[in-house]
């Protein structure tokens, strides 16, 4: 079954230096982008992280220090992959938890303005746990029947979601061919920042979810102790989360 598509839609896999989103960066990213017409687009890059490469996550994706030594840094290629991804959703398999924040970072850091206003994201992997509680490579014999040649290259990964997605789809009739209905399906809780760390109550307003706030309204918290805005703002948080506070603080004082 091909995707049913409104708008482009980006499958993309990072592989990185490892799984601290604030922290840790991209050493190699693949986009495979589908358009509504049918037409396809892939581009993968190698990226020198301008730091160390552990040698536990090197053991997992083989990309060495000496491999990347002489690539662009993302901060080069932030320009050509916010261009490729800026009009199109978002696919990836464990993307919403952790490709997507990770890579938001990496794109505010080079000064890329990056945010998922008019964008959803479908994250293979939740449909894949929902309906059958397995790994990537696991997703791909079940589905497809396939061998998962050379996991961990984020290419081979990327291929591997795109396939897993119109398979699944195929599979479970009630799955909606839309991205927007996809987007929902895989959408694990209502947060606002990709770090989960202001989410949304029941009558859809932010809230913290963490510290001696957690529970509370942030336009309260805002309102009685502004000092934590400024705690949050320079303290070692994800710039995503900084700026959906930013946002959340600047609509208050414009409804003043």
């Amino acid at each position: 079954m091909e995707l049913k598509l409104n708008k482009p839609i980006c499958f993309f896999d990072l592989e990185t230096t490892g799984i601290d989103i604030g922290k840790d960066r991209i050493v190699e990213i693949s986009i495979f982008k589908v358009f509504p017409n049918g037409n396809k687009e892939s581009k993968t890059w190698l990226v020198n992280p301008t730091i160390p490469i552990p040698p536990q996550t090197t053991a997992v994706h083989g990309i060495t220090d000496e491999k990347v030594a002489n690539e662009p840094t993302f901060a080069e290629l932030a320009p050509l992959v916010h261009n490729m991804i800026k009009d199109s959703d978002l696919g990836g398999f464990n993307s919403d938890r952790f490709d997507i924040p990770l890579l938001a970072e990496e794109l505010l850091r080079a000064g890329v303005d990056f945010d998922m206003k008019n964008k959803v994201s479908v994250d293979v992997q939740t449909i894949f746990h929902k309906m059958e509680e397995r790994t990537l490579s696991a997703a791909l014999k079940f589905y497809c029947g396939k061998s998962l040649e050379n996991a961990h290259s984020a290419e081979a990964d990327t291929m591997a979601t795109y396939e897993i997605l119109k398979a699944q789809l195929d599979r479970y009739p009630e799955l909606e061919n839309d991205m927007k209905s996809l987007s929902e399906f895989t959408t694990r809780k209502k947060i606002a920042d990709f770090a989960g760390m202001i989410a949304f109550d029941k009558d859809d307003e932010e809230i913290f979810t963490f510290g001696k706030h957690k529970g509370a309204k942030v336009l309260k918290v805002l309102e009685t102790e502004p000092g934590y805005f400024s705690w949050i703002q320079n303290a070692d948080f994800p710039l995503y989360t900084k700026k959906v506070l930013t946002g959340i603080k600047l609509r208050k004082l414009n409804t003043k």
